[in-house]
């Protein structure tokens, strides 16, 4: 009996995407082999941080790198550092910002729930422009002396109307204002794991449980080494802000094992084989009276990647995708999909060949119109 059977819950199929709360990924064998090793030894884990810290660096062509708690926990350090800097006494204050430089500058457009992770740390954000966009001219007139950093965060809220990345990193430079980037989930591809810091960013964050593939309650953060070495004395073994934010040896080496994968992983490969799910998925339930399936670029997190849009004619079928979803998360297998703009998405990122197969019988059960009101 599996752990899941014995407490009386169920997998699922996961054709929605790399969710925290779907469980972020499946670790690979090679992740689950070193996190097993490292859980042998004991070890003096300042150590381990740093030394894996060099290798990820050393892999990702960055500066320096560090193991976080999560993407989430990375920018909360980042921030803590860019407001802190190297003063003890200030990293003790926290989470009391009085006297430091306390503000995070994030645009309009980019705000969301995740900068949580920034404002626990008891800075202010400072928000440029407006739901519409905003201007450089707005992004200098927010710097002032208190100004810690500006946060950006890549995704699907990029580019709504601000200045792009490479010109916020121009004014900040000019200002000698750090900029961090949470690309918690912009991977792949691999590259941008060097691409942001190369354009000028002070630090980049990944969430390292996504499609890194590594443990889910690991982060990577990656960039210039001033910054990276101020965080240590934030974080675990340390009693400072980020002391709770605790990363073991398993997770440390678990994360290498990830990176080292990830980065001989063919880019090409993996899209030419998702595009192939996709046009499967939109071969067979397109076939579907009242179904209309098309394929939707990028995914849902602005990932250069394909996804399956399929819409419902709800006159047709009298229910509608919402309908579907519950229906598919309520049968068995439970199958987790994306609901969205009146349409169910399909992500073959995160399905086998042959969950792909499933989630087209079992939608396929659902809407075929000779069987679909014994099915209500």
């Amino acid at each position: 009996m599996s752990i899941y059977e014995e407490l009386g819950v169920r997998p699922l199929i996961n054709a929605n995407a790399t969710l925290t709360r779907l469980g972020g990924s499946l670790m690979p064998p090679e992740v689950m082999a070193a996190m097993e090793e490292a859980s042998r030894h004991w070890v003096d884990l300042e150590d381990l941080q740093y030394r894996i810290g060099e290798e990820l660096a050393r892999l990702t062509h960055n500066e320096a790198a560090y193991v976080a708690t999560g993407a989430a926990a990375g920018i909360a350090l980042a921030v803590s550092a860019c407001v802190t800097r190297d003063d003890p006494k200030w990293r003790e204050q926290l989470p009391d910002t009085t006297g430091m430089k306390n503000e995070v500058i994030v645009y309009k457009t980019h705000r969301n729930g995740y900068d949580f992770a920034a404002r626990m740390v008891g800075v202010r954000m400072v928000d440029v422009g407006t739901s519409a966009g905003a201007t450089a001219s707005e992004l200098e007139a927010a710097l002032s002396d208190k100004t810690a950093c500006i946060l950006w965060f890549q995704g699907v809220m990029t580019g709504q109307g601000e200045p792009s990345l490479a010109e916020t990193i121009a004014i900040a430079d000019a200002h000698g204002i750090p900029v961090l980037v949470d690309a918690a989930a912009q991977l792949p591809p691999a590259e941008n794991l060097w691409r942001f810091t190369q354009m000028g960013a002070t630090a980049a964050i990944f969430s390292g449980g996504k499609d890194l593939c590594g443990p889910q309650t690991t982060g990577l953060i990656v960039g210039r080494k001033w910054l990276i070495e101020m965080i240590p004395p934030l974080g675990s073994p340390n009693a400072g802000l980020a002391r709770p934010m605790k990363v073991g040896k398993e997770e440390m080496a678990g994360l290498l094992a990830a990176v080292r994968r990830y980065l001989r992983i063919p880019y090409e490969e993996r899209v030419a084989r998702d595009e192939r799910v996709v046009e499967d998925w939109r071969t067979a339930l397109a076939a579907i009276p009242g179904v209309t399936v098309t394929r939707s670029w990028p995914s849902e997190a602005g990932q250069p990647m394909p996804r399956a849009q399929v819409r419902i004619n709800a006159t047709i079928f009298g229910f509608d995708a919402s309908e579907v979803a519950r229906r598919l998360w309520d049968g068995d297998p439970r199958i987790a999909v994306a609901v969205a703009d009146d349409s169910l998405f399909l992500n073959p990122m995160t399905v086998t060949d042959q969950e792909a197969i499933i989630v087209t019988q079992r939608l396929a059960r659902i809407l075929n119109p000779l069987s679909h009101s014994a099915l209500q």
